[in-house]
């Protein structure tokens, strides 16, 4: 597996880091740094082995695109049998320039727009998932307005004790803004058989990310059960049980990935006593440890009895470390066997802006590759231009060959829709 790495993917030949057949010096040199990188071959295995332990049910598996939207990972993923999972109209509007279909996608999220409801049931979506009665209501209306039906699934807040690394990755538990309040989902429900334009089709819940135990989707799906069974006394016939993601990731913390034989034994039972089509979720199981992101060393300096590593890499790449105390294992591509502790840090003008702190790692010096694991979920999509730095280039690697997918931006690209002669209006 490599020294010290966390995939079959990325292991050394030599003392040197590879990307499957890609050295990772080369693609620094030709990409440039910042890079984020992505293994082709640790996305399919993870989309086959998921896939293959919920094969005694019905299912389909919608990749979330929150994790990761390049349109080079959305392709891949399509082209395995992906469906997809948007939460936004610019999500919706990426997976169908990836070649998605209408059908292929699911429309979730808290607060749907107007216009994105529209482009929802414009696109032909297989299904919206709903999280008020208020927005049933405007989806009803546009619906009517537009003479289509709208596919909806009710997104229940199951309010169940859940055990997430970080309180911001929870979602399922009671008083989170997600989802219907679990005992509002009935009168939800009654307000949907009595408006026009609306069809009922499924049930949706999301428990949160990085779970712990399974337990919470145990419990979640025994509150799915009792009301599928009430609905379907009200007349309503469920075609789809979405259950969301979750699935936790190791990030080199002592933590294993999922046991997805365990997950699938907690999991088809449910389903089938439903007699409902399983639909999954997953965005970070997929993708996180499918990437590094490849970073060259600036300057080391001391400071108050520290060390500091400074990085072309900062919070504007990286925000994990900063808004979650996120760990990602750091090493550098050729290691020299020594070691240090130290702060690792990026430019951005911000006392949060950092890497790892009081971290023992190798001994870098300037110039030096650093890679950073597990970055191919919530890296490149929750960058910034913060400090004007331009966004950094994406490159996806499959076997021994490698394509840049995403340009690194310019400086011009940071002004691109500025305005330079305005037009003025008066009020």
């Amino acid at each position: 597996m490599g020294e010290g790495v966390l995939t079959d993917a990325y292991a050394r030949r030599d003392g040197a880091l590879y990307c499957e057949g890609v050295p990772a010096e080369e693609i620094a040199r030709e990409a440039g740094t910042p890079a984020f990188v992505y293994s082709a071959s640790v996305i399919r295995d993870r989309y086959l082995k998921l896939t293959g332990a919920l094969g005694g049910v019905p299912h389909r598996v919608h990749y979330s695109l929150k994790a990761n939207s390049n349109r080079a990972v959305l392709k891949l993923l399509r082209q395995m049998g992906a469906g997809v999972d948007v939460v936004s109209g610019g999500e919706l509007f990426r997976a169908l320039r990836a070649g998605f279909s209408g059908r292929d996608i699911i429309f979730g999220g808290v607060g749907k727009t107007e216009r994105e409801l529209r482009e929802a049931l414009q696109a032909d979506v297989k299904l919206i998932n709903v999280e008020s009665e208020a927005e049933l209501r405007l989806l009803s209306h546009i619906a009517t307005e537009l003479g289509v039906t709208a596919p909806v699934g009710f997104r229940i807040n199951p309010e169940v004790a859940v055990a997430n690394a970080h309180a911001f990755i929870a979602t399922g538990s009671k008083g989170h803004k997600f989802g219907i309040p679990f005992g509002d989902a009935i009168g939800a429900v009654r307000t949907a058989l009595k408006l026009p334009n609306i069809r009922i089709l499924g049930l949706d819940m999301h428990v949160g990310s990085q779970l712990s135990t399974f337990d919470p989707y145990r419990a979640g799906l025994a509150r799915m059960a009792e009301l599928a069974s009430e609905m379907v006394a009200m007349g309503t016939t469920l075609k789809f049980v979405d259950i969301g993601g979750g699935l936790p990731v190791s990030y080199g913390e002592g933590a294993s990935d999922p046991d997805l034989d365990n997950y699938a034994t907690l999991i088809t039972p449910a389903i089938k006593a439903l007699g409902a089509e399983l639909l999954v979720e997953p965005g970070r199981f997929f993708t996180a440890a499918s990437g590094v992101l490849l970073t060259r060393v600036l300057y080391r300096k001391q400071s108050g009895g520290k060390t500091y590593v400074i990085v072309d890499t900062g919070m504007t790449e990286l925000l994990r470390p900063s808004h979650y105390s996120a760990y990602h294992l750091i090493e550098a591509v050729k290691p020299n066997g020594a070691r240090l502790v130290a702060d690792v840090v990026g430019p951005v003008c911000e006392t949060g802006d950092f890497l790892a702190l009081d971290r023992e790692m190798d001994d870098v010096a300037p110039g030096d590759l650093v890679v950073i694991h597990t970055t191919g979920a919530y890296g490149y999509v929750m960058s910034s231009n913060y400090n004007a730095r331009p966004k950094a280039a994406e490159v996806v690697v499959d076997g021994d060959r490698y394509a840049v997918v995403t340009a690194r931006e310019s400086y011009e690209d940071l002004v691109r829709l500025e305005q330079d002669n305005p037009t003025w209006r008066t009020a």
